[in-house]
Order: C-alpha cells, then structure tokens, then sequence
C-alpha cells in the first residue's frame, strides 16, 4: 500500500529537478499518441499501434505485425493492462518529451512506464521509446 501511495505521489509531484514541464499542448498530444497506441494493443490492431511509432522504431520493426509481437513479449504491461494513468510530461528539448505512466498489469503489479516522443517534421508526435520498470517496492 505504501509503495503504491508513493508511486501516485511521484506522478502527481514529479521530480523537484530536472527538465521543465512540457507545454500544455505538447503533454497533451503525447498523451493522446500514448493513449491511441495502448488502445490499439487492446484491440490486437497492430496497424493503428505501429503508426504511433517514430520512424526509428519502424526502421528496427519494418512492419506492424513484427512491432506487436515484440510488445507482446518485451512489453506485456503496456500491452495488457488493468490500469493505464497518465503523470507529469516534461520537456527534453524543442522537439521531445517525456511523458510517464503508472501501469498496473493484469495480475495486479505495478509498473512506471517513461515513454518518449519526437515531433516529426509534419508536426505529429510519435513514441520513440518506452522504459518499463517495475514499481519500487514490488515483488513478483
């Protein structure tokens, strides 16, 4: 209980250093990419998910359906989840955020989830990376 409690308390706080928050407009696209994609893993649409990647991410993954088994496999709370609740997103220059998510998997385990995105030259955002740990104080 008391880890989960300091885990809520850590995405409605936020660090006290560190980069600047990000702009209300910038947070809010980020986090209407995060949320397409995690919808779209719900679904199984590895389409509408693999598009919400940068071209990066594509690059490594070169089409939809290699992109969701490795989410499947590397990433399982980010694909199946209980819970899914948006925190701080933070500028990390003029053309990336971070935006965080507490997770809490289909067994019940907390995780924090530090996604990543770059704004493309046609001005969308697409994630970039996703770090995954589990939540302090948590064993599984």
């Amino acid at each position: 209980m008391r880890a989960r409690l300091a885990l809520v308390l850590a995405f409605l706080v936020g660090p006290a250093w560190g980069p600047a928050w990000a702009g209300e407009a910038e947070q809010a696209a980020a986090r209407e990419v995060i949320a397409r994609q995690a919808e779209a893993f719900g679904r199984d649409d590895a389409p509408t998910a693999y598009a919400q990647a940068a071209p990066a991410i594509r690059e490594i993954f070169p089409n939809a359906d290699l992109f969701l088994g490795m989410v499947r496999t590397q990433y399982q709370p980010v694909y199946r989840h209980r819970s899914f609740v948006f925190g701080p997103g933070r500028d990390l220059g003029e053309t990336t955020v971070s935006q965080s998510v507490a997770i809490q998997d289909e067994q019940g385990t907390d995780w924090s989830a530090e996604y990543t995105l770059e704004r493309q030259a046609d001005g969308t955002w697409r994630i970039t990376g996703c770090r995954l740990v589990k939540a302090p104080g948590i064993n599984a």
